[in-house]
Formats: C-alpha cells, structure tokens, sequence
C-alpha cells in the first residue's frame, strides 16, 4: 500500500476521527485534502474533502459504502474493533476467518467508508524479518 484516501462528507470531523483513532495529527492539510502517515513504512491516509470531489477528478460518496476494503494489521482484533465501534464505526462484516492466521472484521466509519481489521499473519512474517519491498 502507498497511498488510501477516503471521502468525507464532514471533512472536519473526520480529520478529528482519524486523528484520535491513529495518535497522530495530519502532516499535511489543505482546505480539500489531509493526509496522514501512518505503519512501518510511513504509507499515506488521505482524507479527501467531499465538497471538492468534483473538482478533483473524484466522485460522490454512496450511499451505501461501496470500493475497495484497504485491511490494516492489528495486534488485537477484538480490542481494534471496540475501539473503532466506541468512536462511532459501524459493523459492516462480523470477525471472520479468511485463512489460517487470517482474521478480519470490516466498519463503515462515522464518514460512510469502509475500514478492514485484520490480524495478518504475512505481515507479522514479513515484519519479524526485516523485509519489505519497494515500488519502481
């Protein structure tokens, strides 16, 4: 993963909800778009001012969620998913088995997209050796 950016309806708030979920403040803001680094490898969540999707080669949310699920390894599902819920997701997709050492749940957070949870057994694998690999 490089780069995920999510539409918000309420900007505001959501920059507020992704702050206090990850611990971090954006690193970078415009009155369309703020963005957050986040994980092992400094990737990028975007959040993307809905207001301005138009003007920006996006489109309107949906309604209901719709797109691609970005799963981000947790550590502890169950207390990953009580967190998000306390601060407002929704259920989406119950915890589930996807594969041995595989375990995922899916919210729809307070701004209408959809957010994976996953204990990610290659992740912890390709952590535990110090390897990774880069884009060209």
């Amino acid at each position: 993963m490089t780069t995920v950016a999510l539409l918000a309806e309420d900007f505001e708030g959501a920059k507020r909800w992704y702050a206090e979920l990850l611990g971090i403040a954006p690193y970078f803001e415009q009155p369309w778009y703020a963005e957050f680094r986040v994980g092992d490898h400094q990737q990028e969540l975007g959040i993307l001012n809905a207001r301005y999707a138009g003007q920006l080669g996006g489109v309107p949310a949906t309604d209901p969620p719709g797109g691609v699920v970005l799963y981000w390894h947790v550590d502890d599902l169950d207390a990953a998913l009580a967190r998000v819920q306390e601060m407002g997701a929704t259920l989406f997709q119950p915890p589930r088995q996807f594969g041995e050492g595989f375990t995922g749940a899916c919210v729809v957070d307070p701004f209408g997209n959809l957010l994976g949870l996953m204990r990610n057994a290659h992740y912890l694998e390709v952590l535990a050796a110090g390897r990774g690999r880069t884009g060209s």
